[in-house]
């Protein structure tokens, strides 16, 4: 089985940047404005920190816009490799952020709750570059758009994954004691983690050293 490819989700400084691409992150998640969870960062310091991280690796833009005109104009703020949708993008307008956008991969998230979530990925994935699976609920008051560290339903995600021809990326809970139960499940082609290798919010080396070691 190949072993996916690894985003460190929440950097917040350029030092945590350098420090997960050497500990083997393949991308990089920059956490813009959000109602809820952990890692949020002003525009500029997420454009700051994308500016100095070398090809080959992705950074990825969170966005928790669900407008198409207002992810471009985020996306304008921050110039990063690749855009990641949190929320249900309204009208799905993809086709404008990709007119607008031509270089720019999309990334949907999709927040993993019930059998609803299958048919939403399967038809959202006619239209971006790779699905993100998460935990979280949108439909809440104050909306769950990820950064729960909660796992949610691996078979479902798997059901997802039989069903969609793009690149699928695992987020939700992962850690060292539970990511090869979760490739071995659901097969993703990557992996998205944020709190598990983090103390007091802050990106922990032996931490990162231990999530990789057990991902062998």
């Amino acid at each position: 089985m190949t072993r996916p490819r690894v985003k460190i989700c929440c950097i917040s400084r350029t030092d945590e940047a350098r420090m997960a691409i050497e500990h083997g992150a393949s991308a990089l998640g920059l956490v813009g404005h959000m109602p809820s969870g952990p890692g949020v960062i002003g525009d500029e310091l997420i454009h700051q920190i994308a500016k100095t991280v070398p090809p080959p690796i992705s950074t990825f833009l969170l966005t928790s816009e669900t407008r198409s005109q207002a992810i471009i104009s985020h996306y304008r703020r921050v110039y990063t490799t690749t855009i990641q949708i949190v929320d249900e993008l309204e009208k799905r307008e993809y086709e404008i952020i990709r007119a607008a956008l031509p270089h720019v991969k999309l990334v949907q998230v999709i927040h993993v709750i019930d059998e609803d979530s299958v048919k939403e990925a399967i038809e959202v994935s006619a239209f971006v570059d790779a699905i993100l699976l998460d935990s979280g609920n949108p439909k809440l008051s104050v909306k769950e758009l990820g950064g729960t560290g909660r796992t949610h339903n691996w078979e479902l995600s798997r059901e997802i994954r039989k069903s969609i021809p793009i690149p699928l990326f695992l987020a939700g809970g992962l850690n060292k004691d539970n990511v090869q139960q979760a490739i071995e499940t659901v097969s993703p082609f990557g992996i998205d983690l944020c709190s598990s290798v983090r103390t007091d919010g802050r990106l922990d080396k032996i931490k990162l050293m231990e999530f990789f070691k057990a991902m062998d």
